[in-house]
């Protein structure tokens, strides 16, 4: 996270903010739960210095009332709803008469219902609720900008200087000429004579852009904004946070000193669900709060240390211990620093970097994969620890994708966790390199990488073309990279990647969950042709030109939510299905849902290979304890934190078995009967449990 005490890369910024002026609908709650911690976070810290809050947002001021009511919202001193059409004093409860005044110019309601009516777009009205004589809100999905700018001529034609107001890919406002969130804001702080450079915008939509606008403006863009607000603000002095919605916004607070650093640490509540089959998982959950069942993820949280420490070597973190795994034949390889297994090593045990030996080891693993990058930007596969001689290809000579993408993923994770400036401009020029070489594997620029087969993780598991694990890693990698780059002052270059990154979300989410509903205005190729025929409740595993997959990569759609691809509706779906098809079971969790069983067109001969890819075996839908602790984590930031608790249980439960003593912490065990399989003490098994306790850290022993 980048924090107010990074001194180097801080954005200039004034601290005397006087006024914030925030948007609702995700930016500070989820627009489809309502939930958020802000309230929680400003209640117990608002500063005591006559600090004004005011909500900018699209909703009407009824509707505001009522979030605050709830409880939803803490008690602001203003607000501005309707998209900028009224200005509400919430300390005298009254509307701001004197501002509606401005609005009348120019201003024709029949005229404008008129105009809309006869545009013969498939244009919808917004419920009710959304509307007032100052405002006309209507769907219309997924228009182009000419579409757009088609409208504004025709009000143009008409003389009807107004205000038109597209975001969301969905949301067309109409409104008067002077009503927009910018020029609301602007009055009311004329009103209150405080300068717009002492005031803090936030938002994650294109018509919270007005906002950004304003002369001498400071600003937060929450993680999920979308492009067209990514777009506006790239090149500005804005605060890009690293967290989603109101975690973001308190994130930014945090940088502009508004927060202190520990606000940050607030949870967010259990969120309430109104599925049964969740209910019922949470309501009994295996954990039930029983001592000896604590005191056993805490006696894990401890094996676990050890388990990560066997794997400490001159060069950094080996696979699995080298003392308890005697190589045969291929096996070799397993003695040797891979580059994607250490860098979720790292990922897992950056809280302990506390520990010397362990902070020296994560260190050392970057040093080793950056000095045996290649010219051209190719992160090694693995290096040997008998001879430091790199490997650049896996199984079948076929290059590692992933590598580098996890390579750039946990270096920015390492940095942000040290502050290690001098390490990040000492390895920034092989960053590039890397991202370099990432980016040419988008061989038709549609901002998706094209994989060949077993070029990942799952190295002896057919898929390929645009796979869905990968691309949601090369989404991360390029925010991860932007925000390096902003760490090194380089905000121009950073404000494309994180640019680019937002063209990838959107191309992940249109392409690998599929959906019947019509897509107006878009082309549709082969592959969305052939999966609108039905719906799904997750990311689909594999889109090609010619096919897909609806198999249910489970890391996929996990890392997804994790790093922030779907939102929690979507999160919550997926949840729902994995759940109900028992991917946690006997243990969490299996990789893949179904498996692929011989016959099955995706079936391949050399998944006999080995004994590796039968059905329940390996990547065939094997239970992977280090995808286990990315599980846990997923439940967590759902909200469901009883239920992560209890699947901690069943993670400690699986790391515990081993095939010759006790907490082996193996590399995999059998998706059926749930026996440990492959090798022991395996590093990123032990460092992601590592990860997972840690949200679980003051947990009473």
């Amino acid at each position: 996270m980048l924090l107010r005490n990074m001194d180097k890369h801080n954005l200039t910024y004034h601290n005397n903010i006087r006024l914030l002026s925030f948007d609702i609908d995700n930016t500070l709650i989820d627009f489809n739960t309502l939930q958020s911690n802000f309230t929680q976070v400003w209640t117990t810290y608002r500063p005591n210095n006559g600090l004004l809050l005011t909500y900018n947002t699209g909703r009407l001021i009824d509707d505001v009332l009522n979030l605050i009511e709830k409880g939803t919202l803490p008690e602001p001193d203003y607000i501005i709803a309707g998209v900028g059409t009224h200005i509400y004093d919430f300390r005298s409860r009254s509307v701001l008469k004197e501002f509606d005044e401005i609005l009348d110019e120019g201003w024709d309601l029949e005229t404008v219902e008129r105009i809309i009516q006869d545009l013969g777009y498939p244009i919808d009205n917004q419920p009710a609720r959304f509307q007032h004589s100052y405002k006309r809100s209507y769907f219309l999905l997924n228009a182009p900008p000419e579409t757009i700018e088609s409208i504004k001529r025709k009000f143009k034609e008409a003389n009807m200087h107004v205000n038109v107001v597209y975001s969301s890919d969905k949301h067309l406002d109409i409104l008067p000429k002077w009503a927009n969130k910018g020029n609301a804001l602007q009055w009311l702080l004329n009103k209150l004579e405080i300068p717009s450079r002492h005031a803090l915008v936030a938002g994650d939509t294109g018509n919270d852009s007005a906002m950004f606008n304003l002369d001498e403006i400071q600003g937060i863009t929450v993680a999920n904004a979308r492009e067209e607000l990514y777009r506006l603000t790239k090149f500005r002095q804005v605060y890009h946070s690293e967290r989603e919605k109101g975690d973001g916004v308190i994130e930014g607070l945090v940088f502009y000193g508004v927060l202190p650093e520990e606000s940050i640490e607030v949870g967010l509540d259990e969120v309430e669900t109104e599925n049964f089959f969740i209910q019922q998982e949470t309501e009994h959950p295996v954990l039930e709060q029983e001592d000896e069942k604590i005191r056993l993820i805490h006696e894990g949280y401890e094996k676990a240390v050890e388990a990560l420490k066997k794997n400490i070597t001159p060069l950094g973190f080996s696979a699995c211990s080298i003392e308890d795994n005697i190589p045969n034949g291929t096996d070799e390889n397993y003695h040797s620093v891979w580059a994607r297994d250490s860098a979720i090593t790292v990922i897992g045990s950056l809280s302990l970097t506390g520990d010397e030996e362990i902070h020296k080891c994560q260190r050392q693993t970057f040093k080793t994969l950056f000095e045996h990058t290649s010219l051209n930007g190719q992160v090694p596969s693995n290096v040997r620890l008998s001879d430091n001689t790199p490997d650049y290809s896996g199984v079948g000579g076929i290059c590692s994708i992933d590598s580098g993408l996890w390579v750039v993923i946990a270096f920015y994770e390492y940095i942000t966790k040290t502050k290690d400036l001098d390490f990040l401009r000492e390895y920034m020029d092989v960053m590039q390199l890397i991202m370099n070489w990432l980016g040419a594997h988008d061989g038709n620029n549609d901002a998706l990488l094209e994989i060949p087969e077993a070029g990942d993780w799952t190295d002896l598991f057919g898929r390929s073309y645009n796979v869905l694990y990968d691309e949601i890693l090369w989404y991360r990698a390029n925010v991860c990279y932007g925000r390096l780059l902003e760490l090194s002052g380089d905000y121009l270059k950073a404000g494309e990647y994180i640019r680019w990154s937002q063209v990838i979300k959107k191309e992940i989410v249109q392409n690998f969950w599929p959906s019947t509903q019509q897509q107006l205005f878009q082309s549709v190729s082969f592959a969305e042709q052939q999966y609108s025929l039905g719906d799904t409740a997750y990311l689909i595993a594999q889109v090609t030109p010619f096919d897909f997959s609806w198999r249910c990569d489970v890391l996929g759609n996990v890392l997804a939510f994790l790093y922030g691809v779907v939102d929690s509706e979507k999160a919550h779906r997926t949840f729902q299905f994995m759940l109900g098809v028992g991917v946690n079971e006997p243990f969490p969790v299996s990789n893949v849902y179904p498996v692929v069983n011989p016959g099955d067109p995706d079936w391949r001969p050399y998944y006999t290979v080995n004994l590796l890819n039968l059905p329940h075996h390996y990547h065939n839908g094997g239970v992977w304890p280090f995808v286990g602790g990315f599980w846990v984590k997923f439940i967590h930031k759902l909200g469901l934190k009883d239920m992560a608790l209890s699947e901690l249980y069943k993670l400690a439960l699986v790391n515990k078995a081993g095939v010759y003593e006790e907490w082996e912490f193996t590399e995999w065990a059998h998706g059926g009967t749930g026996k440990p399989m492959g090798k022991r003490y395996q590093a990123w098994s032990a460092a992601q449990y590592i990860s997972a306790h840690h949200h679980f850290r003051n947990l009473k022993k």
